[in-house]
């Protein structure tokens, strides 16, 4: 076992990665991709081990305590929090490889930077000891990033066939500057190729047993949860910082008008509308930020149900739902100041607004789902 690290996301280690994502927030834009001084901190900070299994030096960490260390961040840059999220979370899913694959993945140490790619984009054939994995996989943040990527591929293996997810190393993919969309720029999510790479059959694990939370040998309640209870949580809570970055950033471009006399007289500006508008995002991002924690207090108890499971997806595409609405409200409220290249507000509309477009966090879907789950539609 490797020698004891420090505890992750300590409040002045945190503290140093949002400090420095905000002053590097529009070059990361511009770039279209984290740089190296953004990433190191967020490393340090712990977000990478901080569902990393205590036997490899992880912290095997709480939701609780990864919701608002990422929402911090996001206050400043929502693409480094997207990061760090995400960073966190495929540590969390790479802990339900086997256990000499685990070893393999963290031999350097718990901070080793992983990405993930969840949609199965590829095929895999078993070979002799493994599998052959080819493909190209887009939308892979923080791929520049990265030491090791997990990747879902069809698996073919006689007449079985079966999603599965193979753990490789940076040496073994290449990747294609395909990142040009409208918001979450600096998250660097391009494309990942596999060109017919022989992953060992240690390194690699059944999308099933991710979906049941079936991690080998698990003893911390974070190794123990279906992903579809979890996964969403990490794409919002971005979003939920960023939300409230945005908020701060509108109330600084309209303080003149919400101070402006309560009488109203001839030529005066009427506050109230702006006290309105104030209130309510306030209060939409008060109420995403409750159904996080409940989330978050749910997949922390280590054994969730499929009614708590669709619930948890239920909550955070409503969250994003909230959080989308509210910021659209400010930046129209905002005037031309809020719209222009310089100002972060219009940067936070984008950013919450490609998030809250992720395919994980789609309101239908996710009310069906619990809708199913529920047992109303058994009742005579």
């Amino acid at each position: 076992m490797p020698a004891t690290q420090p505890t992750s996301l300590s409040p002045d280690a945190v503290r140093e990665a949002v400090e420095t994502a905000a002053k590097h927030a529009a070059a990361s834009e511009a770039e279209r991709r984290l740089p190296a001084e953004v990433v190191a901190p967020v490393l340090a900070a712990g977000f990478a081990r901080h569902f990393v299994p205590a036997r490899w030096g992880g912290s095997a960490g709480t939701f609780r305590a990864l919701l608002p260390a990422v929402a911090a961040i996001a206050e400043g840059c929502t693409a480094a929090a997207w990061f760090a999220s995400l960073a966190a979370s495929v540590g969390r899913l790479a802990a339900h490889l086997p256990l000499e694959g685990q070893a393999e993945l963290w031999r350097d140490g718990p901070d080793t930077p992983l990405v993930g790619a969840l949609a199965a984009s590829g095929t895999a054939e078993r070979v002799p000891g493994g599998w052959r994995v080819s493909g190209q996989w887009p939308y892979v943040s923080g791929a520049d990033s990265s030491a090791w990527a997990l990747v879902c591929a069809r698996a073919v293996d006689g007449e079985r066939q079966e999603p599965r997810f193979f753990a490789v190393p940076r040496a073994s993919y290449a990747l294609r500057d395909s990142w040009f969309n409208v918001g979450l720029r600096g998250t660097g999510s391009n494309t990942l190729f596999l060109d017919g790479v022989t992953v060992p059959g240690t390194r690699s694990v059944a999308l099933a047993d991710l979906l049941a939370g079936e991690a080998p040998d698990a003893e911390a309640p974070c190794h123990r949860v279906p992903m579809k209870a979890a996964n969403g949580l990490t794409l919002t809570a971005p979003l939920l910082g960023a939300a409230r970055g945005a908020l701060r950033h509108w109330s600084g471009l309209v303080r003149g008008k919400l101070q402006a006399p309560a009488a109203v007289v001839t030529g005066a500006v009427d506050r109230t509308p702006f006290e309105l508008m104030l209130a309510r995002a306030d209060g939409e991002v008060d109420a995403a930020a409750l159904l996080l924690e409940r989330v978050a207090e749910v997949v922390d108890r280590g054994t969730v149900d499929p009614l708590l499971t669709a619930r948890n997806g239920r909550d955070c595409a409503l969250a994003a739902d909230l959080l989308a609405g509210a910021v659209d409200r400010l930046l129209r409220s905002s005037g031309s100041r809020g719209q222009s290249d310089t100002e972060p507000l219009q940067r936070f509309w984008r950013d919450i607004n490609a998030g809250a477009g992720h395919s994980g966090l789609q309101f239908p879907p996710a009310a069906s789902a619990l809708v199913r789950a529920s047992g109303v539609l058994d009742t005579p």
